[in-house]
């Protein structure tokens, strides 16, 4: 939607002042416009019919009751796609609609369009699907290291192996080992998968979509409907959250389809339970680590096998393998590395983008580890950190030098000085089980728990990573007026309001609309990767630079004039550039070598929890947080992000985690899958530290997730420290605590 922002306040309200969001009012009202209250007159409405089975040969499809339904406009399956039937983010192997075969529970296998809703899911209901149901791959060990497994895709079920392979000596003083296990996290966003479809006169579709990424929903959406991309033009609607999730199509091809067909407007809105089908999810992970070390807690050696279930499809897997590897080690110094990463294929639920990306399986298993080293060496959680903490100058396990500031020692130290919380109130509400009173303090243990996480920021391993930003200065009503447009997309991180206050920071004038996101423009890229304030804010300012420096000319030839008479004279400048970080490389297939990050990002946490040993269940009393950004662009919304990837974090410790049994998914409801309420999530102290990464633009660094990563492994350690458990599972469960064998 078009924002325009401080207009007319006579106050530039720059970069490192808390801007309010020109969204957030409305969505505090409610009168916010999500994609799913999309409207148009005569608009018909899409259903889908997905799989019962998460793995099963197709017989036959009979459409005929459906067709037969009044109200019906069109039921289409794979038959019915106009142009390349498979489509995907790296690899394209997932069918439009499921052809001969389903590989998961959910599978979109055909599609209606109805004059009603109801009708509609009615009619989906109708059609009747003859299935041959297979054997299901479910275990990726199994999947990835089994000859005798089946294969999930005809070239098996390995998508990516990466190993990283550095120095020779694997032997030490102290050595400790563990295996570690993280669950099926879901982005759990609050608005569903929706959209509307409109056909156009010339034979296209414009597409009006809550996604991350809307020129990449373009190049996929365009081949599957036989259309050029021109044909094909995308418009950002109101994006009810992300977290990765929006990265992967959903309905666009569905709906586009429908409405190419009937000639009619086509919106298509999921249910709760067809959103946890319609998604990809985090990618669950089995870890084997060995830590080797001197006596002193010097780390001399890491091993690691990381095998990441991508689940039935291919999507971002490649690149979440990636960043396990790389970064598999942690924010540590450390010589001799032997790391096997492994994505694999199997007929779980499609696993691909969320928050963290990789790096949060991988910090929860070398945190635990760096916990374990620190036990059997004698010395703190923190010290044994603060040993072997990176610094500017450090190389990390690939051999890239980290050539800017990474004071982590420094974060560590300030993060344990900070002042602990009182001991637990006499108010029951504030003690484990909350206002069911399940405890009056009696089996109730308190643990402080450390946990350090290392994300990369932007894309990496040589993708060629760029935002695009078109900036038009102009008169609007006697006054100056800026006009910004990139296909960046707001999924509630802030970005609009990021790039109106660059806007103001580099032109000076107050009055300054961010134009709706739509493919009109050059791609932005997406919403991921904490990217968007680096890429599409270094875009925003580089376009800003070259209408200023026209300006500068223009007032240098006519120093007599104001701005205003410039622009009614000389009419408006507009200038529109691209911006890309430096290069990056892929990894070596055999070693793993390679700059192949631009950027990297440390946070460090410290958790406080009160657990009732009893019951299993677990109070976060307090999480306190140290977070390097490089530079603080809105103060407000930075400490949104870092609370909020706080929250995730936490919730992956103790609660969300998508149950999944033999392919099926038994909890696709918030009554089943739990995420942290205002209930569960404590009060946070914040230090936020400045040191400018001079290859940024204003020395930004990427801040929306590493805070997701080093929360969950803080909590799952406080949880060890009250327990005296040893927890190598996230999320923990209740009887994991309180179902535990009894020591000795």
């Amino acid at each position: 939607m078009a924002t325009e922002t401080a207009a007319g306040s006579g106050r530039l309200s720059g970069l490192g002042e808390s801007v309010p969001r020109p969204d957030g009012t409305l969505k505090v009202t409610g009168e916010f416009a999500y994609s799913s209250d999309l409207w148009l007159e005569g608009m018909l409405w899409g259903a889908t019919l997905r799989s019962p089975h998460p793995s099963a040969w197709i017989r036959s499809i009979d459409t005929t009751p459906a067709l037969a339904m009044p109200g019906v406009f069109a039921v289409l399956t794979h038959e019915d796609v106009p142009g390349e039937k498979f489509y995907g983010l790296e690899r394209r192997d997932q069918p439009v609609l499921a052809i001969d075969q389903v590989r998961y529970q959910g599978e979109p296998v055909a599609i209606v369009a109805a004059d009603h809703p109801e009708t509609a899911r009615r009619a989906a209901a109708a059609i009747v699907v003859d299935y041959e149901v297979r054997e299901a791959v479910t275990d990726p060990l199994r999947a990835a290291f089994d000859p005798s497994c089946p294969a999930v895709h005809p070239g098996g079920n390995l998508v990516r192996h990466q190993p990283v392979r550095v120095g020779s000596t694997f032997e030490a003083e102290v050595v400790v080992t563990g295996e570690y296990e993280v669950g099926m996290q879901d982005q759990a966003f609050l608005g569903p998968e929706s959209g509307l479809a409109v056909p156009a006169e010339d034979g296209g579709v414009d597409l009006f979509i809550a996604t991350q990424w809307l020129h990449v929903d373009q190049d996929q959406v365009a081949p599957c409907l036989g259309l050029p991309k021109e044909k094909v033009r995308l418009t950002l609607a109101g994006v009810g959250g992300a977290f990765g999730a929006r990265e992967d199509l959903s309905m666009q091809v569905h709906a586009s389809m429908l409405a190419l067909r009937t000639g009619r407007p086509v919106k298509m809105v999921y249910g709760r339970e067809e959103s946890f089908f319609g998604h990809v999810h985090r990618h669950p992970a089995r870890m084997r680590y060995e830590h080797g070390a001197t006596a002193d807690g010097r780390l001399v050696y890491v091993k690691a096998r990381i095998v990441l279930d991508g689940g039935a499809y291919c999507s971002s897997t490649p690149a979440v393998v990636g960043n396990a590897a790389s970064l598999g080690v942690g924010p540590y110094e450390v010589d001799n590395v032997w790391i096997d990463a492994y994505g694999v294929y199997t007929n779980n639920p499609p696993c691909g983008a969320m928050r963290g990306f990789g790096a949060v399986q991988a910090c929860f298993a070398y945190e635990s580890q760096m916990d374990r080293l620190a036990a059997a060496c004698g010395l703190s959680p923190v010290e044994i950190r603060m040993r072997n903490a990176v610094s500017q100058g450090s190389r990390l396990a690939t051999g890239q030098v980290i050539d800017s500031p990474a004071p982590l020692a420094d974060m560590l130290a300030e993060l344990a000085a900070m002042p602990l919380p009182p001991p637990a109130e006499a108010d029951l509400r504030a003690l484990p089980g909350g206002v069911a009173q399940t405890t009056h303090g009696e089996g109730v243990r308190r643990g402080v728990g450390y946990g350090v996480g290392i994300k990369n920021i932007c894309y990496s391993e040589g993708f060629d990573d760029y935002s695009t930003a078109r900036v038009r200065v102009e008169l609007a009503g006697g006054e100056p007026h800026v006009l910004v447009h990139t296909a960046a997309a707001e999924v509630g991180q802030g970005l609009v309001t990021v790039q109106a206050q660059i806007a103001r920071t580099e032109l000076g004038i107050a009055r300054v609309t961010v134009a709706p996101a739509d493919t009109t423009v050059g791609s932005s890229g997406s919403s991921s990767a904490s990217r968007q304030s680096y890429v599409t804010g270094g875009a925003v300012k580089a376009a800003c630079e070259a209408v200023r420096a026209r300006l500068d000319a223009l007032r240098a030839a006519h120093p007599g004039l104001s701005l205003e008479e410039l622009l009614e004279r000389f009419g408006p400048i507009e200038e529109t550039r691209e911006y890309r970080h430096r290069p990056t490389f892929p990894m070596d297939p055999v070693t793993g070598r390679g700059d192949s990050h631009v950027q990297l990002a440390l946070c460090v946490h410290r958790a406080v929890v009160d657990v009732d040993v009893e019951l299993g269940l677990v109070k976060v009393v307090e999480l306190a947080a140290v977070q390097d950004v490089g530079k603080i662009l809105n103060p407000l919304a930075l400490e949104g992000q870092i609370h909020g990837g706080s929250a995730q974090g936490l919730g992956l410790a103790l609660m969300e985690e998508i149950q999944v049994k033999d392919g099926r998914v038994l909890n696709p409801s918030f009554t089943d899958y739990l995420i942290p309420t205002i209930l569960d999530m404590p009060p946070m102290r914040l230090s936020v530290l400045e040191n400018p990464d001079p290859h940024a633009p204003y020395g930004l660094r990427g801040a929306g997730e590493p805070s997701t990563l080093s929360s969950t492994p803080a909590v799952v350690a406080a949880v060890r420290a009250a327990t005296g458990l040893d927890l190598r599972r996230a999320p923990i469960r209740p009887e994991d605590i309180a179902l535990a064998p009894v020591a000795g």
